[in-house]
């Protein structure tokens, strides 16, 4: 499947550089890719959670619209907070990524979901619903705000996120 953006975040990266107001922001190089897509973009939805996904297995299973899910899971690896089946959730619902501050399980099944999957680690224990989470908040993640509305842009090189659309033609 192919994307419809034609990015690169070293390209992005190079035009933003001296931008110190906080608009744009680098996420560390921490993630490893788990889907099919290596290169997604789209606007942010973020979610919090702690070793409990009922929050992020709302999301996938809604309507994503070529959004990307970005979700703060503390950076545990202790627990997946996405398998198989919401991976592929994800992909059938038009969730453009998911990027995930902690763990993944079910690689084989996530590698071919054609959508971008980027998490820290796979960890083959399941969630346990404890707590229900956050939804639509500002999120840390690795050290680097993450808020609502925000563009997410990640290729092969890395992930980044903006303030607005970075491909938009100006006004």
């Amino acid at each position: 499947m192919s994307t419809p953006f034609t990015f690169a975040t070293c390209d992005l990266c190079d035009a933003h550089k001296g931008d110190t107001s906080g608009a744009f922001r680098v996420l560390p190089p921490v993630f490893r890719e788990f889907g099919a897509l290596t290169r997604f973009a789209g606007p942010v939805v973020t979610v919090k959670c702690h070793e409990d996904n009922t929050p992020v297995k709302a999301a996938v299973e809604s309507e994503g619209k070529q959004r990307v899910l970005v979700v703060d899971g503390g950076g545990s690896l202790r627990r997946a907070l996405l398998g198989g089946n919401l991976g592929a959730a994800a992909a059938r619902n038009g969730w453009a990524g998911v990027v995930i501050d902690g763990c993944v399980r079910d690689v084989a099944e996530l590698a071919a979901c054609q959508t971008g999957i980027r998490a820290l680690a796979s960890m083959p224990l399941p969630t346990e619903r404890r707590a229900p989470g956050q939804t639509d908040v500002p999120v840390l993640i690795q050290g680097i705000w993450v808020r609502p509305g925000d563009w997410l842009y990640a290729d092969e090189d890395g992930i980044l996120v903006a303030d607005r659309d970075l491909l938009a033609p100006a006004a």
